[in-house]
């Protein structure tokens, strides 16, 4: 096979994939992302694994695509957040106390995929429906826009565990939005509707129930129309990524996830029987 065959055959795989926990698809210059992991699209270490592959691909991506759009297959919504039943198992059988190394690891890897897609020339849209909870919001405020569905829910729920978020979140939206509602979104653990998020301006766009991926598509149109050099200057000027806050973030998580009360708010998050134990 001639190189060039090789290359092209290459970059073809690398134009769509179904995984485990979710899929994407390069269509006439917008990368679709769909979340898939039931029941609520949780982050664990399969969907880490399956974003690092997206963000490899994407390096390639980058070069023929002006768009990417992230959002959910699931009907509960968008992401409820971190895999807690899987990161307490985890930190169960080492001991919470001895967890940090490993929790640093993981948080590492999930901050360099969110910098990865933060920082993408591509304009970034987040298509958000249903719950959007702690590691799904932070997943979000990577992307450049969220279009909401009427029914969106936004939630940092961390501080129940004993936890602040994790994923970068937190100086995020401290780049987007005025520190009062960030504070309140951290320290009170309330969540946001979707008319509330857009009245603050986190979410650019809201649309009807069930048609934020559709919306997304015709804003993805749209962005098609200028220059991708001209889009990607604008974008590094408006939205530089705040390196040092996030790894600060890693530390205070960390030293938090060995306490007792951290333990025991995950604990109690497992053992619990309710149908949707991440809802406020």
């Amino acid at each position: 096979m001639p190189a060039s065959a090789g290359w092209h055959y290459a970059t073809q795989r690398m134009n769509q994939f179904h995984g485990e926990t979710l899929s994407w698809e390069l269509k006439d210059g917008c990368i679709e992302l769909a979340l898939h992991r039931a029941p609520a699209n949780e982050i664990g270490l399969p969907t880490l694994a399956e974003l690092e592959q997206f963000v490899a691909a994407h390096e390639t991506l980058q070069h023929t695509a002006h768009a990417l759009i992230i959002h959910s297959t699931v009907k509960a919504g968008f992401s409820a957040g971190a895999d807690l039943r899987d990161l307490y198992a985890q930190a169960n059988a080492m001991g919470f106390a001895n967890a940090a190394p490993q929790v640093r690891d993981f948080l590492k890897r999930i901050h360099a995929v969110m910098n990865a897609i933060d920082g993408s020339p591509l304009t970034t849209i987040a298509a958000v429906h249903g719950v959007c909870f702690g590691g799904g919001f932070e997943l979000a405020l990577t992307c450049d826009l969220i279009i909401a569905d009427k029914l969106a829910r936004f939630c940092f729920p961390e501080l129940r565990l004993g936890l602040i978020p994790g994923f970068g979140g937190i100086p995020r939206l401290r780049r987007d939005l005025g520190n009062a509602l960030v504070r309140d979104l951290l320290l009170t653990g309330r969540s946001l509707n979707a008319a509330r998020a857009q009245a603050v301006g986190l979410v650019s766009q809201l649309v009807g129930e069930g048609d934020a991926l559709k919306v997304a598509r015709f804003t993805a149109e749209q962005v098609k129309k200028f220059d991708r050099t001209t889009s990607a200057a604008a974008k590094r000027f408006i939205k530089p990524i705040p390196y040092a806050e996030l790894e600060q973030e890693i530390e205070i998580f960390c030293d938090l996830f060995t306490r007792p009360a951290t333990e025991a708010g995950l604990r109690k998050f497992v053992e619990s029987t309710d149908k949707q134990p991440y809802l406020p």
